[in-house]
Parts: structure tokens; sequence; C-alpha cells
């Protein structure tokens, strides 16, 4: 303890000094003021010195008391340590080290009477210390620290020992660095720019698109290997993908400005896998990534790994594909399928609309000409289709209809389910019919979730189609001459479409025509389907009032319903729909109480903005221009506070944030899912 009475001295031999200088200068000064203050610096230099004397007294005290709490023997063995040792007091003052701490972790340098928090800021003295124990860093040099207390309650001391791991730490964090990283990326539109395109120029077009590409790659030192004409596999390693994913795979937007003749720019999807044990699962991972991306309408890169997903990107719409190979196939199999099943149940989501039922009264006769019995599951109270059904159960399909209590009951070993319009368990009409069926069979449209119905039979997934009407429509024609649905199921499918598509305006392609010019051919009467669409006086009138409401935020016409209003549901999508005619709104967004403590939201917009991705913040979902959500447990204030952060978070992520219009060539930015299970529920 003699050493630590030695950092004393230089302050002492200070008070000397100034001490001597003051006295030269009043001899030679001959004033007697020097003289005066002389004889006073002499005073309070003695008051000083006789406090670092008591100082150090004390301080040898407490170092006599600290080691007859360690022991000699253990004071010895933590002055003899191998490892780097300190003790501290119980606030994480410094009051002893050996000389390990000293010499190969402090350089030499004394800390005594420093705080920890100076040296090792992570380290909590006031919890008991993790197993694992705690990651520092000094001097560029890294540790993993422990800490234990030790002494009496009342004197408690704590000590503290590092183990050198820096270069243990350094190769791991190299073997994470260079991990593989699997990456597919295909070109969604290659036959359509191929198709758009002269002749002289489709060579320079793909050439400049692989040119891209191979750029990207080469840029994070990957390995590119092309396995068909429009897709390529990628192998890059970890320490690259941060900036990657900090960027937002900015080769999305780079081949975006590629177009074939100035009409279709390309557009890539993107399935990258990471965190995989193996090269092989990461290669699956990204495969995975892919479909997600594909599902979720293209034109976006889709991240998976042990945790979940990330996505980036998809502003823009999604590119028709104008084979129908696929739907023949899916029409063959589901076929068999009918072939060698006892009955057949058909649902949809919860709270059906017209799209929704329309899909399933298709299928319904088609499948009862085949022989086959078959119900369609829907809930008569609670759903969005009251003139359809009753105009349904007027044509003779009153006996086509069961409730969701009892649809258990028609479920057997060798029951086929067709779920139409979703694909997500935890939305469907009856989960408990879902769960219980062997086989199950889905159609939809919508982009694809994380959490997707995955052991289905045939997973007939569209995103590029205008609804599930338009998709049952075209397997209709597979079915050959002999099962078709009459007149009133060939309207209730034309309805559907026409409610997905806003009257054809909107998400229309060549095959949406095509399927319902099919349906006009089966007898479907568009002025009966227009009847369909009509409103009671007292819902236009709430519809009036709700969006006479509305406020604009950020290009974004807000509406909150406050009261009670009868067909809210219906009530809330017609005026979300209205509200995008209104002169420099992009999107619309009515939300309500859908009961005391779930606030739905109905959201719309005109193909800039992706309300999809917006509803998807929110714990819903939904398609570019038509998404919703559920949210459990709040307010009407607090649903506001949320679809307005979502929507900040939405724009904030764009790369261009000078001009929010500017969205068909911009990014969205991560979202990230989790395969948990979700409080929030969602309906589009």
């Amino acid at each position: 303890m003699k050493k630590r009475l030695l950092l004393f001295i230089p302050h002492m031999v200070v008070l000397v000094l100034v001490n001597v200088a003051a006295f030269i200068m009043a001899l030679l000064s001959k004033n007697s003021w020097m003289y005066v203050a002389s004889v006073t610096l002499l005073l309070l230099s003695i008051v000083v010195f006789y406090l670092l004397v008591s100082m150090g007294k004390s301080i040898n005290k407490f170092y006599q008391t600290m080691e007859k709490q360690l022991s000699p023997y253990t004071n010895k063995a933590l002055k003899d340590f191998p490892l780097p040792v300190l003790v501290t007091r119980r606030g994480g003052d410094i009051i002893w080290y050996n000389n390990q701490m000293r010499e190969k972790v402090l350089g030499g340098q004394d800390c005594f009477s420093h705080g920890l928090a100076e040296y090792f800021p992570s380290v909590n003295l006031a919890m008991d210390c993790p197993p694992q124990g705690y990651g520092v860093e000094y001097n560029g040099h890294q540790y993993t620290a422990y800490h234990a207390p030790t002494g009496e309650e009342d004197n408690r001391l704590n000590v503290l020992y590092l183990v050198d791991d820096d270069k243990l730490k350094r190769i791991a964090k190299e073997y994470f660095s260079s991990r593989p990283v699997a990456a597919i990326i295909l070109i969604d539109n290659y036959e359509e720019l191929l198709q758009s395109a002269r002749e002289n120029e489709r060579s320079q077009i793909m050439g400049e698109i692989e040119y891209q590409i191979d750029c990207y790659v080469e840029n994070y030192h990957g390995v590119i290997k092309k396995l068909e004409k429009d897709r390529f596999f990628v192998v890059l390693e970890e320490r690259y993908m941060k900036s990657i994913v900090e960027e937002r795979f900015t080769i999305l937007d780079t081949v975006r400005k590629i177009n074939a003749n100035d009409k279709m720019p390309a557009t890539l999807s993107i399935g990258v896998g990471r965190d995989a044990q193996t090269l092989q699962q990461a290669e699956q991972f990204a495969s995975q990534a892919l479909d997600m991306a594909l599902g979720r309408g293209g034109d976006q890169a889709a991240v998976k790994n042990k945790n979940g997903y990330e996505f980036y990107g998809g502003v823009s719409k999604g590119i028709e594909k104008r084979t129908k190979v696929k739907t023949r196939i899916v029409a063959a199999a589901l076929s068999e399928l009918l072939d060698s099943c006892s009955n057949v149940l058909i649902m949809g989501h919860r709270f059906a609309d017209l799209d929704c039922l329309g899909a399933a009264v298709g299928l319904y006769q088609p499948i009862q000409q085949m022989g086959k019995p078959v119900k369609i599951i829907l809930n008569s109270r609670a759903n969005m289709v009251k003139q359809l059904h009753s105009r349904l159960i007027e044509q003779g399909y009153d006996t086509a209809f069961i409730e969701p209590e009892v649809a258990l009951d028609y479920v057997g070993d060798y029951t086929l389910l067709i779920i139409v319009d979703v694909h997500t368990p935890h939305f469907i009409e009856a989960p408990e019919v879902y769960k219980k069926c062997k086989n199950v069979v889905v159609i939809d449209h919508h982009r694809k979730m994380v959490d997707y119905i995955d052991n289905a039979v045939i997973f007939h997934h569209e995103p590029y189609a205008s609804s599930a009407s338009e998709m049952v429509a075209e397997l209709l024609q597979y079915f050959g001459d002999k099962y078709k649905p009459d007149s009133t199921a060939a309207e209730a499918l034309l309805a559907g479409m026409m409610l997905d598509t806003k009257n054809f305006i909107q998400r229309t392609g060549v095959r949406t025509f095509e399927a319902a010019a099919y349906l006009r051919k089966l007898g479907a009467d568009t002025v009966e389907v227009k009847r369909l669409f009509a409103t009671s006086m007292n819902a236009y009138q709430e519809r009036c009032k709700v969006v006479s409401s509305a406020t604009v935020y950020r290009h974004c016409a807000i509406c909150q319903v406050g009261e009670k209003i009868d067909e809210i549901k219906m009530v809330s999508a017609q005026a979300a729909d209205e509200l995008l005619s209104i002169e420099d709104v992009d999107a619309s967004f009515v939300f309500y109480y859908e009961s005391d403590n779930v606030v739905a939201y109905s959201a719309r917009s005109m193909g800039r903005i992706n309300v999809q991705i917006i509803m998807e913040k929110l714990g819903g979902g939904g398609h570019l221009t038509m998404a919703g959500a559920q949210t459990r447990g709040i307010d009407l204030k607090e649903g506001k506070e949320r679809l307005l952060r979502a929507i900040d978070e939405y724009y904030d992520t764009l790369q261009d944030k000078e001009d929010p219009k500017a969205l068909t060539s911009s990014d969205p930015g991560p979202l990230q899912f989790l395969p948990t299970e979700e409080k929030t529920e969602a309906s589009s």
C-alpha cells in the first residue's frame, strides 16, 4: 500500500517549490504585502500537506481493511492470478488491481480511484453477472469480463477479471462474415420484354440487364451463374449483406430503368437465403424467398433467414402473365381430386365480399354436376353480400349454404376443402374445418403473406389476376362443356370481378376481359350484376357523411368513423373508393370500430402508393391498390396514430423523398415478419 501513498509525492513537491518561489520573490521585492502573502501561502500549504497525509493514512487503513476482508490467501491468489483482475467498491470506484491488469490491459497506466465505467461501460455491477459474461473492448483489444461480489454486506466489494479472447472473437467474426449467402435472381417479365422490343433491340435489352446484374454481383465480390434464360444463381459472403440491405437492393431500381422501346420497364424478383446451416439450406431459403417475392407481385427482393422474412421493393404493379399452362394443369389436378373425394366444402374469408362468394358459387354447380355433395360455408349474419346471398336463395341455392358452426359435421376422411379468395389460416371463415380436413385446395389472388397455408395439395396462387372470380372463371373453361355454372352463378362471378377491378378500371389485363367474355357467354346479365352493387338510402347517406369528414395527409385521404353505422364494412369500403376521386389524393384510409376493442381499416389507392405495405405494418394485407387490417386492443385515437406512423414510415423509406409522387421507381424499405402468433387480424 506504500506504493499508493507515493502518488501524493508530486503534489507535495509542487507545494514546496511554490512556497520557495514566493519567499524568494518577497525578499527581492522588499514589499511587506509580499511577506504577508508568502506567510499565508505557507500556512495554506501546511494545511494541504496535513490533508494529503491524512488522506494517505485513510487510504492505507482502507487497504489494510480490504486485505483483511480478502484474507491473505485470497489477496495473494489475486496478485498472482494469471488473468487481469481488479476490485471495486459497491459504487464502481476501482480500489485495487493486479499487475496483469495494469501492464497488459491498461498499458502501464494507473486507474486507482477511477470509475469502472470509464474503462468498461458495458459491465453492470448492480446485476448478477450473466453466464456468458460481458463482451468488452479496451485499446482495440477484446475481452470477456466476469464479476462477483465478495466481503461482508456492509463493505461489499466486487471482483472483476478479464479473459483475453480477442483472437477467438476475431476468428468467430470472420467465420460469420464469410458464411455463404445464396440468392436467386429472376427477370419477371422476360417474355413480355422480348415481345415489346423490336428484333434488333432484344439482344441489346437482355445484354444490358445481364450486364447490370453482373456488375452488381461483382461489386460485392460474389459469384453468379446463369441457370436459365431469365434466372441467375448468386453466392456471396454474409459480410456484404449489410450494405446490400442498407441500400435496399439498388439493382431493382437500376434494372427498372431499362425498358423495351420506352414502353415496358424490366423488373426483377430476388430471393435471398441467409443464416443457413449449410449451402444447400441457403439455396432452399433463397428458393422459398423467391416464391414469396413472386407471390407478392414481383419487382422486389425477399430475404429469408431462420427467424422469418424481410421484404424490399414491391412498389410497382405486377406484370400479367399471358400463359395459361398453369391454369390448365391446376384444372386437371383439381378434377382428379374431385374424382377421388367423398364430398366438397367451399369457403372463403370472414366477412365475405362479392369476390369471395362469387368464386365459391362459381365452383358450386360444376362440382355438383360431377356428382359430388358440395356445400358453401358462409356466415349469414356477418358478411358483405346480403343482396347476392338473397338472390341466390331466390334462385334455388337455399340448400347450398351452411353456417360455420355446423360445418364440422360435414367433414370426413375424404372431404375436399376448397378455400377461395384467401390464403392465410387465421382469415378463413371456419378455421376448425381447415384443421380437420386432410385435403385442401387454395385459390387466391392476394399478394402472398408469410403465414400462408403451406399444407395445401393445390396452391393456386396468382397475384397478377384481378380477382379470385377471374381465376375460377379460367378454371371452369378447362372442366369441359358438361360442367358449367348457370347464369346466376356467372353473374356472381362477374360481380366479384367488377368489385375487385372497380368496374374494370384497375388491375385489368387481357385475361380479365377474356374471363368476363366467357361469363357473358354463360348468360351473365350486366344489368342484374349492377343491381348487386346497389345500396340503401341510409347507407348512401352514411357514406356521404364519412367522405365529408375526411382530411388529407401526405397525399392520403384519411377518415375516422367514430359513431356506429349500419353496414359499416360496406360503407367504409365504398367511402374509401370514393375518396380516390379527390384531386391530389393517391390513397385513402377509412378506419372505424368493428367491435369494442377492434379497430378495422379499409385502404385504397390508385397504384402510386402500395397500400398493402402500409396495412402490413398494422397486421393486415391485401393488394397494391386494395388492402385492409384489423387491430385489437386499441382505440380510434391510437389507431389513427398507428396509421399516420405507418404512412410516415412508408414515405420516409422512399429513395426520392422530395417527390412523394415518384413511387413507381422507389423502394418502400424493409418489412420484418416473424413466424409467431399474431394478435392482429386483417381483411382485404
